[in-house]
């Protein structure tokens, strides 16, 4: 079977770790692909490699200056991504909800076999 291509959708684009780690660091503002390579410290073709994909779904744009590229977010892709994990939010809200009573029993059980 076929691989889905990874330029699909931000959901793709995100779920390679490198991905997410160069989204990361252009939150953070403005960078060029030397600036990425540093702070990755992955070889060049790589993280520009990485890079095509993220502008590819319009996570990523640039813009030149002289002859250098800068790179920055482009969040209005991730959208998507926050729309659908927010609709887990209420259950998970509800399981931290009944975790936290759960504890606090075992506190109370605890203190009261002192």
């Amino acid at each position: 079977m076929a691989r889905a291509a990874t330029t699909a959708d931000a959901f793709n684009a995100v779920a390679e770790p490198r991905r997410r780690q160069i989204l990361d660091l252009l939150a953070e503002g403005e960078r060029s692909v030397t600036d990425l390579v540093a702070a990755m410290g992955i070889v060049q073709p790589l993280v520009s490699k990485h890079l095509r994909v993220l502008r590819e779904v319009g996570l990523v744009d640039v813009r030149e200056v002289g002859r250098q590229r800068l790179y920055r977010l482009n969040g209005e892709p991730l959208r998507a991504i926050y729309d659908w994990v927010r609709a887990y939010e209420r259950t998970w809200t509800r399981r931290f909800d009944l975790m936290e009573t759960v504890i606090e029993e075992l506190k109370e059980r605890h203190d009261s076999d002192d």
